[in-house]
């Protein structure tokens, strides 16, 4: 339009956006707003509105900010994006320090903004902050729909409050099957797998179908406490019962649960047909368990295939080379060092506990002093 002379209008721009954010073609977005600038067209609130979310969903915070404090008024939704948008960046603190301050501005937060809010408190595990916040919902008479409820379920487990987790979560006016994994998976991670085990089977006698989260949430408890029966239902249910199809998560928490009970071989099958993109997630798993129950023919199998696929993992080339020290593997262990030394020349290490040590290397005369021993 504008290529043939004709400007594009107020509603053509509010189009245009409206689809760059629906899409996620976020530098088409940017493109139109750079159109936009260009031909000095003035948005008016509500395009400032689409502005803001686009910057913000796209991860350009200071440009979101700079659009969202140039703009005289403000309904909830400018609010929204700029707090969701911290958040999904990774900018806990700054998404609530927004909350607050919409809070503060006279401002009514709605069920976007709690969610938002809870989701911050959960990530930087702040059980106060969180318990404020929801003590304002409270006061404020929102009503939590199931994402706010969700989110406040999963904040309260993440912040070491399963009581109040499960308080939530019974209060909750309406749950779907996010609500219910987010429960299961909340007790899983406190290593609770007998409520687990219940709370699975009493989301099926209340109608709700699982999904594959919600099996990767139980059978990742029940390897928590090694309760392999029970993990092996739960991964046979998948496709039995249904025709959900095991994916990369649910093959790599098995290999972690057999891994852990001393099952190496089952664990090995068990990758072996798992699919290809998982591949590196079970290898390390098991050859984590082969270093906890010494099994040192399949540990090395399992090094071959790790390092195959990821060569520049230093973790485990120092689980590798402990491993063979403790073996007494000396001329094994020198090669996994070799590997490590490698690495470092390609500057894989530079940010390693060691190097703050001023040492070049990883433990250099403790290498030194090995490769005299075993030339």
């Amino acid at each position: 339009m504008c290529a043939r002379g004709s400007p594009a209008d107020d509603q053509t721009y509010k189009l245009l956006f409206q689809e760059s954010i629906h899409w996620k073609e976020y530098r088409l977005g940017r493109r139109i707003h750079a159109q936009m600038i260009v031909t000095g067209f003035a948005p008016d609130e509500y395009l400032k509105t689409k502005l803001v979310i686009l910057y913000a969903k796209d991860g350009d915070l200071s440009t979101a900010q700079k659009i969202f404090d140039e703009m005289p008024k403000r309904s909830v939704i400018p609010w929204n994006a700029m707090i969701s948008g911290y958040v999904q960046s990774g900018l806990e603190e700054e998404g609530l320090d927004i909350f607050f301050l919409m809070l503060a501005s006279g401002m009514s937060p709605d069920q976007f903004s709690f969610a938002s809010a809870f989701r911050a408190c959960a990530r930087r595990a702040t059980l106060e902050c969180g318990r404020r916040v929801h003590a304002i919902m409270v006061k404020t008479l929102v009503i939590a729909n199931v994402v706010v409820s969700s989110a406040l379920v999963d904040m309260y487990f993440k912040c070491s409050a399963p009581d109040d987790g499960r308080r939530a979560f019974d209060t909750s006016p309406e749950r779907n099957i996010v609500t219910w994994t987010v429960l299961i998976s909340g007790y899983g991670v406190h290593g609770c797998a007998a409520d687990v085990i219940e709370l699975f089977r009493r989301m099926l006698d209340e109608g709700f179908r699982p999904n594959h989260i919600t099996f990767v949430a139980a059978i990742s408890a029940c390897g928590r406490r090694g309760l392999v029966g029970e993990a092996w239902g739960y991964f046979n249910s998948m496709s039995r019962d249904y025709n959900i199809r095991p994916r990369g998560e649910h093959y790599a928490a098995m290999v972690d649960l057999l891994g852990r009970s001393g099952r190496l071989e089952e664990a090995y099958e068990m990758v072996k047909k798992g699919p290809s993109e998982q591949h590196p997630i079970m290898w390390g798993a098991l050859l984590g368990a082969c270093k906890v129950h010494g099994d040192a023919g399949l540990m090395k199998i399992a090094a071959e295939q790790f390092f195959g696929l990821m060569p520049e993992n230093t973790g485990k080339y120092v689980v590798l080379s402990n491993f063979y020290a403790g073996q007494g593997r000396w001329r094994m262990w020198w090669v996994s060092v070799d590997w490590l030394e490698h690495l470092e020349e390609r500057r894989i290490l530079a940010r390693a506990p060691w190097r703050s040590e001023g040492r070049s290397t990883p433990s250099s005369p403790e290498i030194n002093s090995m490769r005299r021993l075993t030339a």
